[in-house]
């Protein structure tokens, strides 16, 4: 198999472990007026979370280095994307992810919740938890914003200097159907990277309300925007690629 069908397999994968740890959870919560969930698995739901939203980042910037190779580098394409480049690349972004998640969820599991511990929420993310608990979590958020810098920043700065050499080597191509057909390879990609990560941007980057009215809304808004990142994006992402 290529290495974009070995992408493709892996993020068809994530995209289908993604909804079945999520929508199951999310219309329970619609159809029971109030619903408990144990401590174990509050922590299990936090981490298959984080855990898919991370390694998804690393997927992304890995298909995006395809790219970059087999339009910027094609005579070399077949030797450095060679099956013992690509499958460590795609198992170590699997390994990396949960890494990842295990620590944070770990972290978050050892702090003490005090209080009616109630998740107004859609799912169980580990900022919503972090939230109830009655101790300094400075810790949490110290190792939350590493985690955000390397499986968030590092990939987004990967994918976008991959897209600036790709797009000045695709205008160099002196015939029209080139460009045409350069562009085509990478419009499915660059569109799952503008939904995927203007989501995520979006969520945790704009500004916090601090009216209590305007609190509120903007709960509300956090879990509509935590629902499609979760569930509607990951759905999204089979049909571009099958369009595609």
């Amino acid at each position: 198999t290529s290495p974009c069908t070995t992408c493709l397999r892996n993020l068809s994968f994530l995209d289908i472990c993604y909804t079945t740890s999520s929508v199951p959870l999310i219309l329970d919560s619609f159809l029971t007026p109030r619903q408990i969930i144990s401590f174990s698995a509050c922590a299990v739901q936090m981490f298959l979370s984080f855990a898919m939203g991370a390694t998804e980042c690393v997927l992304l910037g890995m298909m995006a280095f395809d790219h970059y190779m087999a339009i910027c580098n094609p005579l070399r394409y077949p030797e450095i994307m060679s099956k013992s480049a690509y499958v460590p690349m795609a198992v170590g972004s699997w390994v990396a992810g949960s890494s990842t998640a295990m620590v944070q969820t770990s972290l978050a599991m050892q702090l003490p919740f005090c209080g009616d511990n109630i998740i107004n929420h859609f799912t169980r993310e580990i900022l919503v938890v972090l939230k109830l608990a009655c101790a300094d979590i400075s810790v949490n958020v110290i190792s939350m914003t590493v985690a955000n810098v390397i499986f968030l920043g590092v990939p987004v700065l990967f994918i976008s200097f991959s897209y600036v050499f790709i797009i000045a080597t695709i205008l160099r191509i002196p015939l029209a159907e080139g460009r045409k057909k350069a562009f085509s390879t990478c419009s499915a990609h660059l569109i799952v990277v503008v939904v995927f990560y203007g989501t995520i941007l979006f969520m945790y980057g704009k500004p916090k309300s601090k009216d209590p009215l305007g609190a509120d809304k903007e709960d509300l808004s956090d879990k509509f925007i935590s629902l499609f990142c979760g569930v509607v994006t990951p759905m999204l992402n089979p049909i571009v690629y099958g369009i595609r």
